[in-house]
Parts: structure tokens; sequence; C-alpha cells
């Protein structure tokens, strides 16, 4: 692809310029939504996690496609106090001016303040090095998988010590944005496990081991306990290597998808666990699923290891076992109401770990080891086929796209209503357009180390680079 030159550059920050001289001289400090203008000035802002021993985390402007302020091409874009080792992960905050980034290396969780552009109060530790991590929207809950020590992390600020509930090869969380309802995977195993918060009258009911044992899979601590973690009840054996939770945006359902063959199953696909009062734990606030049960499942031959929901659809991305032993990625898109695959596309091979909405009715998907697949194969053979990490679907059209190969992809920021999105691929920050996938010049947003995730700090919600 070639890339395409960003022109008018010096017109249009004169015109920024001019209007924040004259936000000024009103007196006014915000740009939309009452957030706080940033002492940067910049409002379209891209955070780039850089995956070093001694990580960092930058920002771009995204408007001009730069990483240092507009009239000092020396300098950059920074998170102050930021000292994370191996920075990986990226929950994007938007709408709380904050976000959550997650270092590999000391196992620590950084609250980053938006507003300020730099470290919050507030670093918590995961206990060991975690396989997943989630804060809630209030940063008053984080829930972490510790697969090492087959442990789900609880983190509930206002009881000031982590908790650590035994669900033996914990390997992936999931929470919903207002961390009411939190499940967890274990790695080769059929069994999904839903955490719950306890009134004070359970507390009493189960105040000791010999109360809670053969009820619940563990309760923390073990007397008196302010937690425990229940089985989801599965009593058609619906789970097939459940991997990841999807809530839906009406609150009424959970869709777990089935990871199947790709994860040593046998069949790929999606179970539903319905929502009502009746499944939910009347307390004060915290993870509330104290009866959960799959309900239906539907098949769904193309893989389920990621999805997105958008209204009555869900568009499911995995791969699919070839005759010739190798995996193929395909989306599959499924009407809610009716609940059936209406659509099946074939897109890059990998696993599927970023998905994300975008301008001009694109989804985009990512994977990584996307290189291992089908279309290497067929590529290799001389056949025309690419085989990137990231792929463009035109949910208009049905249109599908994929990218040449750079290498994994491993971060997908959409900047809204630019037509572009940023990603980390292959290790680096690079550019795209939404309307033809054309590839914008990244030279004035490279950094000199690892890219391992990207999030779009202006984005008007909390759904905008993060799936939960």
């Amino acid at each position: 692809m070639k890339k395409r030159s960003r022109l008018s550059l010096a017109v249009t920050a004169f015109v920024a310029v001019a209007v924040s001289f004259i936000l000024l001289g009103c007196g006014k400090n915000f740009y939309f939504a009452g957030r706080t203008l940033p002492p940067s000035g910049v409002t379209q802002r891209v955070l780039v996690a850089v995956d070093n021993p001694v990580g960092s985390l930058q920002f771009m402007d995204a408007f001009y496609d730069i990483r240092h302020p507009f009239n000092n091409p020396n300098g950059q874009f920074s998170i102050g106090g930021f000292s994370g080792s191996n920075p990986v992960t990226i929950q994007n905050l938007p709408e709380e001016q904050a976000g959550l980034v997650y270092s590999s290396g000391d196992g620590s969780l950084a609250s980053i303040n938006y507003a300020e552009e730099k470290l919050a109060a507030n670093v918590i530790s995961s206990g060991s090095i975690s396989t997943s991590i989630f804060g809630s929207r209030k940063q008053d809950y984080f829930v972490a998988a510790n697969q090492n020590s087959h442990a789900m992390m609880v983190d509930d600020v206002s009881l000031g010590t982590p908790l650590l509930m035994n669900i033996p090869g914990i390997y992936r969380v999931s929470m919903n944005l207002n961390a009411t309802l939190v499940l967890g995977f274990a790695q080769d195993n059929n069994t999904v496990y839903s955490l719950i918060k306890l009134t004070p009258a359970q507390q009493t009911l189960y105040s000791t081991p010999a109360q809670w044992q053969g009820k619940f899979q563990d309760c923390e601590p073990q007397t008196l306990p302010k937690y425990c973690v229940a089985t989801v009840a599965d009593p058609n054996t619906a789970f097939d290597r459940p991997i990841k939770a999807i809530f839906s945006s009406d609150g009424q359902s959970i869709y777990v998808l089935n990871c199947g063959p790709e994860c040593g199953g046998t069949q790929a696909g999606i179970v539903t666990i319905p929502i009502s009062n009746s499944v939910l734990n009347g307390n004060q606030g915290g993870p509330s699923g104290l009866s959960l049960q799959a309900g239906p499942v539907l098949a769904v031959p193309g893989g389920a290891t990621n999805a997105l929901e958008n209204a009555s659809t869900l568009y499911v991305a995995g791969q699919q076992l070839q005759p010739d032993g190798l995996q193929a990625g395909y989306l599959s898109v499924v009407n809610l109401a009716s609940y059936s695959v209406t659509g099946h596309y074939a897109i890059s091979d990998g696993t599927h770990n970023k998905m994300s909405f975008a301008d001009d009715n694109t989804l985009w998907i990512g994977s990584q080891r996307c290189q291992n697949g089908e279309r290497f194969k067929q590529n290799n053979a001389g056949q025309k086929v690419e085989f990137g990490c990231l792929t463009m679907f035109n949910t208009s059209t049905n249109a599908v796209t994929v990218d040449r190969y750079i290498g994994d992809l491993t971060g997908i920021a959409d900047v809204e209503g630019l037509h572009k999105i940023y990603v980390g691929e292959g290790g680096q920050v690079h550019i795209y357009s939404t309307t033809d996938f054309a590839e914008l010049d990244n030279t004035n947003v490279t950094v000199t180390g690892t890219v391992s995730d990207v999030a779009y700090m202006d984005g008007s919600s909390d759904g905008n680079n993060t799936t939960y």
C-alpha cells in the first residue's frame, strides 16, 4: 500500500491555534462533554504503550499525526511519572478521562489521568504476573487472572487488601463496565466461574468453610468471607473451551464464546446466559452473578475467540480447522434476534485479540501469529493471498480487505471522525484510512522500542478500544 501524505498542516495549525486563543479569551478550559483541556492542548490523542524493560507511555497528536508539539519538532508527548516495566495492555476509559495500563514486567496496573497527562496516585499490583486484568469505571474494583498462582485476584479498594480466589488453571477474566458481572475462565476446561460479593447476611450465613464448601468454589477470607466464586450452572454441557464473555448493551444477556477446536475442544460457538433479578445477588454494589446458568448454544463453525456487539448483531472472530491441519481465520455475523449465523467471511488467520468499530461502517480485526495459518500456506504456493494480521470488514457491503504481513497486531485505536485508525503492528505505530485501507504517513509517530498497545484517549465512550 502507498502512504498518503497529509497536506496543509500549517494552515490547519493556524486555525487550531486561533481557536485555542478564542477559547482562552472566553475563559474556557474544556473541549467537549465537560472534559478538561489537557496541558498539551491536544484534543485528538492516541496513547501508545512502549513495551520495554523501562517502559514508557507516549501519546500522539492524531490530528496532525505527530509525536511532538507542532511548534517543537524536538519535543515528545509522554505521560508524566509512569515507570511500569514492559507495559503491554491499555484499558481505555475516556469517559472518566482515565486509562489503566498493565505492565507484565512488574505486575503493576497503573492509573493514567488523561486530563492531566500523568500518572494518577493509585497504582495497584496484581500480586503476580497476570494473563488478563481489568478495572471498573470507578476504579473501585480490579480483577485479574493470575494463572501461575491459580488464583483470581480481587482488589476491592474498600477492603484495603486484595483477595486471591482459588481457581485452578484460570487464565482469563471478563468484566462488564460497571463491575457488576465478573466471569473467570480456566485453560483447557469447560467450567465458567462467577465472582460474587456477599451481603452482610450472607457473610454470617457462610461464616466458616464448613458452611460454604460444597456451594462455592472458594470464598475469601475463608472465615467471614467478603467474596465467593461459584460455578455457572451448565445442565446441558453447553460450554466447550469457553474463553471470553461479551456483555449485551441492554444488560439482559452474557454471550460466552466457546473457543472449541481452536483451543482443543469440539465445537466453537456462543452460549447465552440470561440475566434477570432472580439470578443476581441483592448487594449494594460489586459482582453479583449468584445463580447464573448457561442457556441456548449456537454453533459457530468459523470459530469464536473474540466478538463485538452492534445492536442486534454480534460480529464473532475466530479460526476454523482446515483439512490440512492449519487454521483459517473467519468472521461470523450473528443475528441475535434469530440466534443464527447470517454471514461467514474469510479474514486474517491467527488468534484474534483485537476488534474495533471505526468510521465509514468499518470493523477492524487484529490477530497475532497470523503467519502460521492457511493464508500463509496459500501465499507460499503462489496464490495472490495477503496473510497480514489486520483485516478491514465493511459492515454495509461485507467487503473484506486483509493487510500485507507486517507482524503481530497488538492494538487498534479508532480516531473518531477523522476517518483513520492507529494500530500497533509489527511492534510499531501504523495509521490506516478507514475509507480505503490506504496506509498514511507514520514517519512522525514512530517510536523507539516495541509498541504493544494503543488507545484513543479522547474517544466518545469507554467502548473505544477496550474489549471486556
